[in-house]
């Protein structure tokens, strides 16, 4: 029968392969870390949006929609007319009528 110490000794390239998986395993694990932090970290940065709280509609008006550009933005009303105010200031730029079919 074959003696069981003949196994306990482990071959020079398998101990070389084990080692070499286990090296790429923790780069792996260490890149994609990095990665979903690098994501993170640029998501926080771009979070500069503008916010609808501080928009003061005219009275008797309510939204339906909402878009911004980067010194106006543009609110539909219900009475189908388009508001463009400035970012800045938030004084009306521009009314738009939309036409009905």
């Amino acid at each position: 029968m074959d003696d069981p110490s003949e196994f306990s000794v482990e071959p020079t390239n398998l101990k070389l392969l084990r080692r070499l998986v286990t090296t790429l395993l923790a780069v792996m694990i260490i890149g994609f870390i990095t990665l979903i932090f690098m994501f993170v970290m640029r998501f926080q940065s771009n979070n500069q949006t503008f916010k609808l709280n501080d928009i003061t509609l005219p009275i008797g008006t309510s939204a339906t929609a909402y878009t911004q550009g980067d010194d106006w933005y543009a609110i539909v009303d219900d009475a189908n007319k388009i508001l463009i105010f400035n970012k800045v200031d938030n004084t009306l730029r521009q009314t738009i009528n939309i036409k009905a079919k």
